[in-house]
């Protein structure tokens, strides 16, 4: 008897619905499994098996073939087990009313014991099971919060295949699991354990995150150790505008196929922040592998990617990054398949100025031999450096402000002044799709919008000239600026907010280090 049951395989960060269809027939004694699985598919008969003859049914000892359609797309992961299992036992009529099957998509692991075990890539799993219509969505109580939230899909959660076997013979033995995103979404948000408020002094370096978060800037700190780049790093998130509820399902999707959600986790509610150690490879950082799956850059997206000592990442590492910085995307190219993984990150960096830590320290003295300085900071390319626009020097903290028991403004104050312009940045850019920050205006916007006067235009002339700063620092000094003007709600580039901008230019003057 023939019998097809659906599943779901997930190709970056989108599904595409698997026909399972089940054959057995007297004419023959092996079970066969086709339609290019990998081995973890391979191995489900042995699951499949041992879970239905574990309770008290049977497992056909003629021929048995499973077919993956489309057949020329390749099937990975143990996620098929549910649906090779189910539609075994419909086609062996130990389930009734087989055309039900039809009106469901199953995915779930199955332990030995016929217990279910949770998936990868539920969210965007349920998004194509509503889009192609099916009534509904069976899948392991771990992931049915998260699958819950897409609406007008029904999500049963199941924890053994009893459940599943029960549920078509008596359609009410389950209940639809019911999660209200919207609510669960707005709770979530500002819940934060850390706060700018903990940071005692370094206000500037508070400014100029503060600049970052509102224009969506790359940021890079310089500074010795201790000196507190890692704390503030940290705290960014908290000042960034909270996630909109289409960057938390895009986010929550990009979590949910790398298996980073939490059990019985249902939106990623905060921005993330993702923070690989020096010693990442390039595909960890950008994505890829055998099975592609997506890279830090991508598990970053709509939130911060904090690269700590960022000379000590390999120079390969940084320079993959390059392209995805600029087209907020990464592609993973294979023979057969190309996927596009989302990549709209801040990225932040923290660096000594050396390698001992110390150069330019007020107190302590470097012991950098002569041209070790400049040969540190080369590590860093000048295309990547290129990309980031505020470049803050971090200094030590004195003993009068550690000891100080001043309160320190909070991150909800600062974040609302980010909110604010962000709105009027929203507002400009309206009209260009992909534009949502000052950091994202290409160069002939720039043109257009960035409009200095003729004072202005003298202030950036001389700064140029006195502090030697490159070519490229032109482009990024009017961002920031426009950026600075709209934390102050003016309408024009004055010449304090491009002052203020061309401090944020360090690493552009020659000689720096050297």
């Amino acid at each position: 008897m023939l019998v097809k049951t659906f599943g779901s395989a997930v190709y970056g960060v989108e599904a595409i619905t698997i026909t399972v269809e089940v054959n057995v027939n007297n004419q023959g004694q092996h079970y066969f499994i086709v339609g290019l699985p990998d081995n973890a598919v391979k191995e489900s008969l042995q699951r499949v098996e041992s879970a239905i003859k574990s309770n008290q049914y049977y497992m056909p000892r003629t021929k048995l073939v499973v077919n993956l359609a489309p057949a020329d797309i390749k099937k990975t992961g143990s996620a098929f087990d549910l649906p090779i299992a189910i539609g075994t036992l419909a086609a062996t009529e130990q389930i009734e009313n087989p055309e039900r099957l039809e009106k469901f998509v199953l995915m779930g692991e199955l332990s030995l014991d016929g217990s279910l075990r949770p998936i990868k890539g539920a969210l965007p799993i349920a998004i194509q099971a509503r889009k192609e219509q099916f009534e509904g969505l069976i899948l392991p109580a771990a992931n049915a919060k998260e699958a819950a939230m897409v609406n007008n899909l029904k999500v049963y959660a199941v924890s053994h295949i009893n459940d599943v076997i029960n549920f078509f013979k008596d359609e009410t033995s389950l209940q639809p699991t019911y999660v209200n995103t919207r609510e669960e979404f707005a709770n979530a948000q500002s819940n934060f354990d850390i706060d700018f408020s903990d940071v005692k002094g370094q206000e500037n370096i508070k400014r100029a995150l503060e600049i970052a978060a509102a224009g969506g800037h790359n940021a890079i700190l310089i500074g010795p150790p201790g000196a507190g780049k890692t704390m503030l790093a940290k705290r960014l998130p908290t000042i960034l505008p909270p996630l909109t509820l289409q960057e938390a399902l895009e986010t929550t999707k990009i979590h949910s196929v790398a298996g980073k959600l939490p059990e019985n986790a249902t939106l990623v509610s905060k921005r993330p922040f993702r923070s690989p150690h020096h010693t990442i490879s390039d595909v960890a950082l950008v994505g890829g592998g055998g099975n592609p799956q997506p890279g830090e850059i991508s598990l970053a997206h709509n939130g911060v990617l904090f690269l700590d000592e960022l000379p000590e990442f390999k120079r390969t590492v940084l320079e993959v990054m390059r392209q995805p910085m600029e087209e907020r995307r990464v592609t993973i190219s294979r023979a057969k398949i190309a996927l596009d993984f989302p990549a709209s990150f801040m990225l932040v960096a923290s660096m000594n100025p050396c390698p001992c830590g110390y150069f330019n320290h007020p107190e302590k003295e470097c012991t950098c031999g002569p041209g070790v300085v400049q040969k540190y900071l080369s590590k860093i390319s000048g295309p990547l450096l290129d990309r980031i626009d505020l470049h803050v020097e971090v200094t030590p903290v004195a003993f009068s402000e550690l000891s100080s028991e001043q309160n320190f403004e909070k991150s909800e104050k600062i974040r609302a002044r980010v909110i604010n312009a962000r709105d009027i940045q929203a507002a400009r850019y309206k009209n260009l799709p992909g534009v949502y920050a000052n950091a994202q205006m290409s160069s002939q916007t720039l043109k257009e919008i960035c409009t200095i006067s003729t004072v202005g235009q003298n202030l950036l002339k001389t700064a140029m000239e006195k502090l030697n700063l490159s070519a490229r620092a032109y482009d990024r000094i009017l961002k920031v600026s426009r950026t600075i003007a709209d934390l102050a709600a003016s309408d024009d580039i004055k010449p304090e907010h491009l002052a203020e901008a061309i401090q944020y230019r360090s690493l552009d003057r020659e000689g720096w280090g050297g």
